[in-house]
């Protein structure tokens, strides 16, 4: 039977913004290959070792996407069996500390904001706003400490009713994703319960902290042919394209997404199970 996912189930969405509201994963991606390629190639000349270079897919989707910059940094360089020192905030962008290479890939995506600016997806942008009209909260939740500067520049602030970034998460001392912690923070500010808000992510890392908790629906937006993976890790649902997320004219009782949907191999609480030999559409 078709999934049927009604908006009167929920009172929030909480979305990640790179690679879900925004273009700017494919900026992380490419500022990530430059940085450890970079670094790689010089550690391997010093010390005659032989490193495979960093994939911008399978790479960054295992070690960097969703993380905290910090935590990028360690569990990359721990799968070539790299470790170095933690270093400081400001350390320079030319230390080789986990510290200062992140640093050198921040230097990296200023540059390209400052050059290029942020593109939003259309679609996406106009689901916020239709389940804004539906009465909805909706909030950021990222670790990128970049978030309020890309918000800003992409014009969207106003569409959300709070944002919990990697500086809320640095402030009030919150571990990142996987760990729930900042999605949690975002229900609380919000008022609303766990299993009553929604978690949109195109992150591994992502979905796995909305499903940690108990959210109520944990969409994972497949952005890179990951659609199993974001399954395995928690999402209930995956939507192949997020520009099928926006819908006609809201309401209450709208369904939630337009398109293709893959519903997880797990049984998901509002009721409904995918048959395992077939994709399913959501029905309205």
């Amino acid at each position: 039977m078709a999934p049927s996912i009604a908006l009167r189930d929920f009172d929030a969405v909480l979305f990640d913004l790179d690679g879900v509201l925004t273009t700017t994963r494919a900026v992380h991606a490419a500022a990530w290959k430059q940085m450890f390629d970079e670094f790689l190639l010089t550690w391997d000349k010093q010390r005659g070792s032989k490193n495979s270079p960093f994939d911008d897919q399978a790479d960054y989707a295992a070690y960097v996407d969703g993380k905290p910059r910090q935590a990028g940094v360690r569990d990359f360089l721990a799968s070539r069996g790299i470790e170095l020192p933690e270093g400081q905030p400001d350390s320079s962008s030319e230390e080789e500390s986990v510290r200062g290479l992140g640093n050198r890939k921040q230097l990296l995506v200023d540059a390209h904001l400052k050059r290029v600016g942020v593109e939003v997806f259309p679609g996406l942008i106009a689901w916020v706003r239709e389940l804004r009209e539906a009465g909805l909260s909706t909030a950021v939740v990222s670790s990128s400490r970049n978030c309020a500067a890309i918000l800003a520049c992409a014009g969207i602030v106003n569409l959300f009713d709070t944002v919990v970034d990697g500086d809320a998460a640095l402030e009030l001392n919150l571990p990142g994703k996987p760990a729930p912690d900042t999605l949690l923070e975002a229900a609380r500010r919000l008022g609303v319960s766990p299993q009553r808000a929604i978690v949109a992510e195109d992150a591994l890392a992502g979905v796995e902290a909305g499903h940690a908790d108990g959210f109520g629906l944990v969409v994972g937006v497949d952005r890179g042919g990951q659609a199993a993976r974001l399954a395995a890790h928690g999402a209930n649902v995956v939507v192949d394209d997020p520009h099928a997320a926006a819908r006609p004219p809201p309401s209450r009782r709208s369904g939630l997404f337009r398109g293709v949907v893959r519903v997880a191999d797990h049984q998901w609480r509002g009721g409904f199970r995918k048959s395992p030999s077939r994709q399913q559409k959501p029905s309205w």
